[in-house]
């Protein structure tokens, strides 16, 4: 059974939608209308863009490429490497070598994020990405950069 909705002051809302944000994932006002509805505090979309506002919210892009309000000063540029590492890590299954192409084997859904942690990257070796479903294509100059970039993302695949 869900709360009743209770009024609450304007101060106490936006705790509340500053607790929700830093909690969980919220991309969207619709998305922080549910989140508050299910904590009981019914409001208006008009008084949710207003209180993003006034809390001067950042949207940011998570490292799935899915987007994020944050609170403000807690949207820290990450680190490339460290984003690339993370993605291979919880999605990637293999990397494989073939001619000047790496083959990134990862679950279902999760390549465009791994092509999109790949290109922020720049690394020198890597001219571009192309990502499918569950495959990224990751294209190189040469086969000795390709062999040499698949055993990079060997490694952080562990």
């Amino acid at each position: 059974m869900e709360p009743r909705a209770r009024p609450l002051s304007k101060p106490q809302r936006q705790r509340l939608i500053a607790s929700i944000v830093s909690r969980r994932r919220v991309g969207s006002q619709h998305e922080l209308a549910a989140s508050l509805a299910r904590a009981g505090c019914e409001v208006t979309q008009a008084t949710i863009s207003r209180d993003i506002r006034e809390l001067r919210l950042e949207k940011t892009i998570d490292a799935l490429g899915r987007p994020r309000y944050v609170l403000p000063g807690r949207s820290r540029t990450a680190d490339p490497r460290e984003t690339l590492n993370g993605v291979l890590r919880q999605f990637g299954s293999r990397a494989t070598a073939a001619q000047n192409i790496v083959v990134v084997q990862s679950e279902l859904g999760s390549a465009p994020a791994i092509g999109r942690a790949l290109d922020q990257l720049e690394h020198p070796k890597i001219v571009g990405t192309l990502a499918g479903d569950d495959t990224c294509l990751v294209i190189t100059r040469s086969p000795a950069d390709a062999r040499s970039v698949a055993r990079e993302l060997a490694k952080a695949l562990g």
